[in-house]
This record gives structure tokens, C-alpha cells and sequence, in this order.
């Protein structure tokens, strides 16, 4: 069946699950102007780079909500590259498109809040010209406007619109265990508090082990301070209580939208809110028809967080904290793996998985790489076979395993990347456990790695950068073995 503005609704066959598809909308942004803070004489430059996106197509006639991400730079005062906020395009039904975009300046949380006025009498001006006011705490700290350049920026805002097919996260989020031994099936968060740089991380794990008998769920959670040692707390194992929502056992749960739970001395009540896309690390077919070994997804690219982490005598409040879940479906462990995930700002990702099978043959192949970046709401690759499978045979893209660095590099298309990713030994938590076959498995996890990512592309004869991206504490990455 289909209805309007675009939405699409498919029904699966398997398990009589439904999934949703809505064909929604992107672009970019870029608008240039000034800001007067109260108390000053002088204005400031500023410039505003957005992301917008929306899960419905444009509605003219009608009011389209939707999220914008981005960076906002105002001269000698602030540079945030994680600005977010919302839009609300109604530019007949109301006559506006309404601005509204936190950041941060100066360890202040403030926020613009401004609308175009549209006219029929000036329809060019109206729609390119933004007076907003500053807010903090509700109070005004400053007026100013903001201008969209016709010459410069229409041609690359008409190139940046995208109608992308969005896939409901919830669905995904679903335990996808069928009664199988020799399984495991995994839910985990990572994310970074901004206020205080502290990194977590939470894992919830169903084991179907491979001899048949009872399966089990248990997990753990840490916390990773700034400047205090690396703290962690199993739970389980218990019996198996999951269902279509997702996690739940020992009164731990990880399900859409919310994560609850204790171990130890641990406790966190969180509220997700999806930020991006889902994005399929592996081949989207590998984790509706489970034929690798195993497949990882996030059902949102990206994830804000709120609410409460307690671990010893410390107690965090988090607000709009940037991170992600993901889910792992297979047979087991990898022989040997490395996992990034990297919030890049502005709503772009780039995540990583590189692994040697655990399957004869397989074995004693180099690590298959599987990276995705998404940028400005596209996706690089364009499909993630490429970078496991090149068209020069395997290994297309190569990862070089080991502590406390590691790296990926590889080339599709007109582009090539490199990444290098470090993992210092204060920073990084070592945990072991039993894959469903009864080997031992060790991860080697930090919520605190730090992360350089270098994307070229290919232009007049010669490789030019094109961006370029370092994280200090804030990328998540993990190195396993078996």
C-alpha cells in the first residue's frame, strides 16, 4: 500500500515483521552574515553550514518538521561543529521557515532562533534573508542576521537536495534469534558526554552456544573518565526474557529510544534519540538473509542521548550526548578484529569493521574491511561490498591490526581514505569471554581512542585533500581476538 507525501510501506515475509520505508528529504545549507551581543558595540562575523533532513518529502503547501545538523563559527567567540536544532518549512501554510539551532560558545549553551519571512512581494529576499535572536537560558544575548549568498551558494544548495528511502530504526532494533544454537546476537551503545569527556559504553549479548544447550544473556558496562582509571561491571548470566523490542533480561533492557539498568557498583537510565539514517556496515542483504558469519548495523548512524550514568561516588547528567547503537548478528567472534566508530560532527559518521573469518579458507586471508563515511547525508562507498571486495580482487582495502595503533586505507573510485586510529593502553579496557562454540574471546575497547581521518580525491592528475578530520578522546574503537 502507499500514501501520501511519499511514504511506502513494505511488508516482510519472515516472522511476519513488518518494515517501513518513507521516502524522506535532505540538503544543504550555507548562510553567511553578523551578530551584535548585547553589551557590544561591535558585530561579528558569522557563518551557519547546515544539514538539514526530514523524514517526509517537502511539503509546499503544507508544514514539514525537520532536523538540522552542522557547524556555526562566530568570529574571536565561538567554532561548534556539533550545532543541531530543528526547521519548520511552511513557506505558504504560515508563510515562514523557522530556525532554531543550539551550540555551544565559550562553554555557553545558546541558541538561535530566527525565521525567514516569506512575501509574495519580495519572494527573493524573504527567502534568503534570516533576523534571528541569541538565547541563553531563555534570556536574549544578542540579535543579528543571517544572509543566503544567491551567486556562491544556489547552485551547490540545488545539487545537495536528496530524496533518500529511510528505514524505520525500531524494526531494526527487534532480536532477530530464532531458536539456532551456535549463536550470538548483541546490542551495544557507545557515546561521549560532552560536558565532561567521559566516554561509555554498554553490551548486552545473547549467547545460543553451539552444543545445544541453554542460551544466556549477559553483558556489561564502563565508563571511561578523563582523568580517572577506566571503571567496568558485569550482569548475567541470566535466563533470555528478549522480545520483538529488543534486549531485556535481569532488569536490563536496550530497546528503541530507551537503555535501563545496574551491574555493580553501574547504573544508567538513558533516553535515545535517532540523529541519522540507519546505515548497514555490511551489505544490507547480509543482515536480512544471514548467510556471512556474522553482519553489524546501526540502526541510527548517529544517536543523542540523554539522561543519568552513576558509577561509584560519581553521578553524570547527560544532555544531547553524542553516540550510537548497534547490533551484531552471526555464528561468533571473528579470529581477529578492529571496530571504529566515528562521530565526524555536522551529522557525519564514519564507521569501521575489519575482521578475519573464523571459517576455513577464510582464515588466512588478509582482514576484509568493511567502512562506511557518510557525509553532508550521502554515503561513501556507495556500496559497502567495494570496500572488502575491490574490483582488483581482495583486499581492495587493507587494515594493519594492532595496539595500541591501527589503521585502514583503501581506494573507490576518485577517492581514497586513510585512517589511523590510536588506543592508549590507560585508555582501554581489556574483557574476555565465551563465543557460542567455547573459545574464549578477548576485546580490547576505548570509549576515549583518538582517531585521524584523511579522505583524498583525485583531481587534475593528482591527489588533493579533500577533508580531513582528528578526534582527541571522542573516536570508540575496539580491537579483538580469538
Amino acid at each position: 500500500m502507499s500514501t501520501d507525501h511519499g511514504e511506502r510501506s513494505a511488508r516482510g515475509t519472515k516472522g511476519g515483521r513488518e518494515a517501513r520505508f518513507t521516502r524522506g528529504t535532505a540538503f544543504g545549507e550555507t548562510m553567511l552574515g553578523s551578530v551584535r551581543l548585547d553589551g557590544e558595540e561591535r558585530t561579528r562575523r558569522v557563518r551557519l553550514d547546515l544539514r538539514v533532513s526530514a523524514d517526509r518529502a517537502l511539503r509546499p503547501l503544507g508544514t514539514t518538521e525537520a532536523r538540522a545538523t552542522g557547524r556555526i563559527r562566530i568570529a574571536g567567540w565561538a567554532d561548534d561543529p556539533h550545532a543541531e536544532g530543528e526547521l519548520e518549512i511552511s513557506p505558504l501554510a504560515r508563510r515562514r521557515i523557522r530556525y532554531r539551532v543550539t551550540f555551544t560558545a565559550d562553554g555557553r549553551r545558546l541558541t538561535l532562533d530566527g525565521w525567514k519571512s516569506v512575501t509574495p512581494r519580495r519572494p527573493v529576499a524573504s527567502m534568503t534573508v534570516l533576523p534571528y535572536t541569541l538565547h541563553e537560558d531563555g534570556a536574549r544575548v544578542g540579535t543579528g542576521t543571517l544572509r543566503f549568498p544567491l551567486a556562491t551558494g544556489l547552485l551547490p544548495f540545488l545539487a545537495s537536495f536528496r530524496f533518500p528511502r529511510r528505514e524505520a530504526p525500531e524494526p531494526l532494533a527487534a532480536a532477530r534469534w530464532k531458536g539456532e544454537p551456535g549463536r550470538i546476537e548483541v546490542w551495544y551503545t557507545t557515546l561521549t558526554d560532552p560536558a565532561t569527556g567521559t566516554g561509555l559504553w554498554l553490551h548486552h549479548e545473547l549467547t545460543a552456544p553451539a552444543d545445544g544447550s541453554e542460551p544466556y544473556a549477559h553483558g556489561w558496562a564502563a565508563v571511561f573518565p578523563k582523568d580517572a582509571p577506566v571503571r567496568h561491571a558485569r550482569f548475567g548470566p541470566a535466563t533470555w526474557a528478549g522480545g520483538e523490542g529488543g534486549f531485556a533480561a535481569d532488569g536490563i533492557s536496550a530497546g528503541p529510544g530507551r537503555l535501563t539498568g545496574a551491574a555493580g557498583t553501574l547504573r544508567w537510565d538513558l533516553t535515545e534519540r535517532a540523529t541519522g539514517a540507519p546505515l548497514f556496515t555490511f551489505p544490507r542483504w547480509s543482515w536480512r538473509r544471514p548467510l556471512l558469519p556474522a553482519a553489524q548495523i546501526l540502526p541510527a548512524a548517529t544517536a543523542a542521548y540523554d539522561g543519568t550514568f552513576s558509577y561509584d561516588a560519581a553521578h553524570l547528567t547527560l544532555g544531547d550526548a553524542p553516540g550510537a547503537s548497534a547490533r551484531i548478528h552471526g555464528h561468533g567472534n571473528a579470529r581477529r578484529w578492529a571496530w571504529l566508530h566515528a562521530d565526524l560532527g555536522g551529522g557525519d559518521v564514519l564507521e569501521i569493521v575489519a575482521a578475519v573469518s573464523m571459517r576455513p579458507g577464510l582464515r588466512r586471508l588478509p582482514p576484509l574491511v568493511f567502512l562506511r563515511l557518510r557525509r553532508a547525508g550521502r554515503t561513501w562507498p556507495r556500496r559497502p561490498e567495494r570496500t572488502a571486495v575491490g574490483w582488483a580482487g581482495i583486499g581492495r582495502f587493507r587494515a594493519a591490526i594492532g595496539l595500541p595503533t591501527w589503521t585502514v586505507t583503501g581506494r573507490a573510485g576518485l577517492r581514497r581514505i586513510r585512517v589511523e586510529v590510536t588506543q592508549p593502553d590507560d585508555r582501554t579496557l581489556a574483557l574476555d569471554y565465551t563465543d557460542p562454540d567455547g573459545a574464549r574471546a578477548v576485546c580490547r575497547n576505548s570509549e576515549r581512542a583518538d582517531a585521524h581521518v584523511l579522505v583524498e580525491r583525485w583531481w587534475f592528475g593528482g591527489w588533493r585533500t579533500e577533508s580531513a578530520w582528528t578526534l582527541d578522546g571522542t573516536a570508540h574503537a575496539e580491537v579483538g581476538t580469538r
